[in-house]
C-alpha cells in the first residue's frame, strides 16, 4: 500500500456518492454537504467552480477537480450566475430559502440537471467520509486543485461516464473503483506537477531504500518491527536507515509506524463487527488495552467513543 492507495483504504472507498449531471444555463449549485473530498469531472461544455474563499476557477471538458471540504462551494455557468440549489450533508437539496427539491430527475440512472440536451455535462463523485488514513494526504492538499486536460492522457473520465448510468447488478462496487482510479490518477498527476508541493513522506517514496521501508511498514504493519530489522530488510545499518528515513519521511521510523497502526485502526474499527481484540492484532498490537491507551494517547478519544459508542471489544 503506497501513500495515494492509503487514502482510498477504509469507509472512503465503499458507497461513495456518484452523479451526472446535464445542465443548460444558467445554472447554479451551492455545495454544503461537508464532504472531506470530491472529484468533479467535465464531460462536455464548461462550467466555473468558485471556492468560499478564493479565486474562481474555469473547467473545460476533460478537466477534473479535487475539492477538499469542508468548506462550501459553488459549481456554476458562470461566478455571477446566483445559486438555484442547496446541497446538503447526505445530498438532500434545498432551494436557497429551504424549500425540499425533489424534481430536477427523470433524466436516466443517477442523473439530474435542468434539460436533457444540456450544454455542459458533469461528474461528480463525493468521498462522505473522512479516514484518518487519508488525513496526510487530504492535509496535503489545496482547498482547490485542478488537473487540466492538456496536461494528462486518461481514458477514466469516460469510462465513468460510461458506466455511471448503468443499473447492472453490482454496479456501485463497479462505480466506487472506477472512482478510485480516477482519483489516484489525478492525485498522481497533481503532485508530478512542477513545482508542486508534495508531502515529504509522499515524496520519500521515490527513494529506493526509504520508499521500501515506507512499503513494507504499509504491506505489514502487525509485524513486530524495530529499526533494527527494519534496516536487515532494507540493507542498511540501524543509524543508517534511522536517518535517512527520518531525513525524508521527517519524524522516525517507529515513530512513523505508531502513526500508521492508530490510523488504520481508526478506520477498521468503523467496519461492521468490527471489536477492538480483532483490530488491534492487525495493527499490530498485543491487546485491546494496549491499543486503547495508544488510541487515546494519540486522538484524544477511546475507541469506541471513536465509533460514536457502537464499537465493542473482543
Amino acid at each position: 500500500m503506497d501513500a495515494v492507495a492509503g487514502l482510498l483504504d477504509g469507509p472512503r472507498a465503499r458507497g461513495a456518492f456518484l452523479l451526472r449531471s446535464i445542465l443548460t444555463p444558467p445554472w447554479s449549485m451551492l455545495i454544503r454537504d461537508e464532504a472531506p473530498l470530491t472529484l468533479v469531472a467535465v464531460v462536455r461544455g464548461d462550467a466555473w467552480l468558485v471556492p468560499e474563499h478564493g479565486t474562481p476557477v474555469a473547467l473545460g471538458a476533460g478537466d477534473v477537480a479535487i475539492v477538499r471540504g469542508p468548506d462550501p462551494y459553488t459549481v456554476a455557468d458562470d461566478p455571477a450566475t446566483v445559486p438555484q440549489v442547496v446541497i446538503h450533508p447526505g445530498q438532500r437539496c434545498t432551494t436557497p430559502d429551504g424549500r425540499e427539491l425533489f424534481g430536477m430527475t427523470g433524466l436516466g440512472v443517477r442523473t439530474w440537471g435542468n434539460g436533457p440536451d444540456g450544454r455542459t455535462v458533469l461528474l461528480t463523485g463525493t468521498y462522505p467520509v473522512r479516514g484518518a488514513v487519508g488525513g496526510r494526504l487530504l492535509d496535503a492538499l489545496p482547498a482547490l486543485a485542478v488537473v487540466p486536460r492538456a496536461s494528462w492522457d486518461s481514458p477514466l473520465v469516460p469510462l465513468l461516464a460510461a458506466e455511471i448510468v448503468k443499473d447492472d447488478l453490482g454496479q456501485e462496487a463497479v462505480l466506487d473503483r472506477l472512482l478510485d482510479l480516477l482519483l489516484i490518477a489525478v492525485l498522481r498527476e497533481w503532485f508530478a506537477r512542477p513545482g508542486a508541493a508534495a508531502p515529504a513522506w509522499y515524496l520519500a517514496h521515490a527513494d529506493p531504500v526509504v520508499g521500501r521501508a515506507l512499503r513494507m511498514l504499509h504491506h505489514d504493519p502487525a509485524r513486530p518491527w524495530t529499526v533494527a530489522s527494519l534496516a536487515v530488510e532494507v540493507g542498511l545499518s540501524r543509524a543508517a536507515l534511522a536517518r535517512r528515513f527520518t531525513g525524508l519521511v521527517g519524524e522516525p521510523p517507529m515513530s512513523y509506524l505508531t502513526g500508521w497502526r492508530l490510523a488504520l485502526a481508526a478506520d477498521l474499527l468503523r467496519e461492521p463487527g468490527a471489536t477492538v481484540g480483532a483490530v488491534a492484532r492487525r495493527v499490530g498490537y498485543g491487546s485491546s488495552f494496549a491499543l486503547s491507551a495508544a488510541f487515546k494517547r494519540r486522538y484524544g478519544v477511546s475507541p469506541r467513543r471513536h465509533v460514536g459508542g457502537t464499537g465493542t471489544t473482543g
